[in-house]
């Protein structure tokens, strides 16, 4: 993953993602990468759940 931090508190998933952090070009090179879990990632403590983010910008 890529400036991505997720923590879990019971049944509560939180996410931090740093919005200063730049990672460069999209593959189709249309947006910049921000942060990303690179493909659908298991929640901490919740093996069966799963998650897929990006964050970007034009």
């Amino acid at each position: 993953m890529k400036n991505i931090e997720m923590t879990t508190e019971g049944n509560i998933l939180t996410i931090k993602v740093d919005l200063s952090q730049r990672f460069g070009k999209s593959s189709s090179g249309k947006s910049t990468i921000i942060a990303s879990t690179e493909g659908n990632q298991s929640v901490p403590g919740q093996e069966e759940i799963k998650i897929g983010l990006n964050v970007y910008t034009k």
